[in-house]
């Protein structure tokens, strides 16, 4: 095998690998928003228990807010893994 042929597999071999670390990475990403979305979802819950009328339907609106963001970025998380696996 010459050294041109050999410089162009490692070549090839580092781009694939660099892709798929950065598939990995935004899996990653996703998956930590999505869990601070839950965890915002929660406060917000919470906040429209002790809350009074006016307050505690912003409170749970809010909390309808987080939830479809926690799943949007889930999905998201979901989907970076898949092309990681491709």
């Amino acid at each position: 095998m010459s050294i041109n042929k050999l410089m162009l597999a490692v070549a090839a071999l580092l781009t694939v690998a660099g892709l798929a670390q950065a598939q990995v990475g935004t899996a990653v990403k996703e998956t930590g928003k999505a869990t601070a979305e839950v965890a915002k979802e929660g406060v917000e819950q919470a906040k429209s228990v002790t809350s009074s009328e006016p307050e505690k339907s912003v409170h749970k609106a809010k909390a309808k807010v987080h939830k479809a963001k926690a799943n949007q970025h889930g999905r998201n998380a979901k989907a970076a893994a898949k092309e990681v696996v491709k």
